[in-house]
């Protein structure tokens, strides 16, 4: 039976409820494996498991649980050990690693900023700004539309410039952000937001990092900012004791199907 982990704690850290059970139906009961001064908690891994709303709720659950004892280094969802033995090999193997870690981590939580821009926001502000765009739209409108080649050129230019803004909104928004977290990690540029960041916020000044987000919305309203959390800083635990299984989504995300 393959080992499913939820997430790495020192061995002191406080025992779980009586009980309580991970992922799968019915939910596998937990169970906490210890090598020195490190444990993590872990269960049984369900024959194909998929990353379903129930399913991440259960691990996101698991890991809200054991946070509330203390810190914790949180496994994404889906990681999957060959076995228990496996598990503590890695936890003896990368022992300094993780309790460097459990004391970085130790009272932070992450948050996940991602921004896109308001289509016809942005597109106001681009003509605003660029002379040369208003000219030939202005130029376009005179002539019915303008010929075939100046609207391409038109299109061009426009997507030119939205690209360009992308960049400098982005990088607006990061710097806003960026002084009142302890730490940042700035996730792949593939997923279709101009910014998609995750800081790493001491909870006793989460208040002041809120703040922030809204300050950041009311000077730029033509940004659509989305912020998730708090949550376990998935972001700044490198990979532990298990590989994500084929079907891997992040324990934060609840809106799989």
């Amino acid at each position: 039976m393959s080992t499913y982990v939820y997430g790495i704690t020192a061995a002191s850290h406080p025992s779980l409820p009586e009980g309580m059970g991970g992922v799968g139906d019915p939910a596998r009961p937990l169970r906490v494996l210890t090598q020195g001064d490190l444990a993590a908690v872990v269960s049984d891994a369900p024959e194909g498991l998929r990353p379903k709303r129930r399913e991440l709720l259960a691990h996101q659950n698991v890991l809200s649980e054991i946070g509330a004892g203390g810190c914790v280094l949180p496994m994404r969802f889906g990681s999957v050990a060959p076995d228990d033995d496996t598990v503590t090999s890695v936890l003896a193997e990368r022992a300094d690693h993780y309790l460097e870690r459990l004391r970085a981590l130790d009272g932070r939580v992450e948050y996940n900023v991602k921004a896109n821009h308001v289509e016809e926001a942005v597109l106001h502000h681009v003509m605003a700004l660029n002379p040369e765009i208003r000219a030939l739209a202005e130029a376009n409108r005179q002539s019915s539309g303008g010929s075939y080649d100046d609207k391409i050129r038109l299109g061009e230019m426009v997507a030119e410039a939205v690209k360009a803004r992308e960049a400098e909104d982005g990088a607006a928004l990061e710097n806003a952000l960026r002084g009142i977290a302890d730490a940042e990690s700035v996730g792949p540029e593939s997923t279709g937001w101009l910014a998609n960041v995750s800081y790493l916020v001491k909870r006793a000044t989460a208040e002041e990092f809120l703040a922030a987000v809204e300050q950041a919305r009311a000077d730029m309203p033509h940004l659509e900012i989305r912020l998730n959390g708090p949550l376990p800083p998935y972001s700044f635990v490198e990979p532990g004791p298990a590989e994500p299984a084929g079907t891997t989504a992040a324990g934060a995300d609840t809106g799989a199907e």
